[in-house]
């Protein structure tokens, strides 16, 4: 069994990579500065200990809903029913 190598990305494939990549780093560096000039009363622990438990929660949830949807699909579960005929 032969590998064939692969074709190297073309320019505009580089420089939609480097776009993109550019608007993460810009995103990032906007979210992390806006986390520090905002001022307020300080959060208490057990507002972190909610955070933590709903983000906790919201990341189970979506792996075990992505689970679900992948077991069902192996399974046939996602196919349209199919109407049983007699041979009369």
């Amino acid at each position: 069994m032969r590998f064939k190598p692969m074709a190297l990305p073309s320019a505009g494939n580089i420089l939609l990579i480097v776009a993109l990549v550019g608007f993460l780093a810009a995103a990032g560096w906007f979210a992390a500065r806006a986390w520090v000039a905002v001022s307020g009363p300080q959060m208490p622990a057990f507002g972190y200990v909610a955070m933590t438990l709903g983000v906790v929660f919201s990341v189970g949830l979506g792996c075990g809903l992505m689970a679900l949807l992948f077991y069902s699909s192996r399974h046939g579960y996602d196919e349209p029913p199919h109407a049983e005929t007699d041979g009369d």
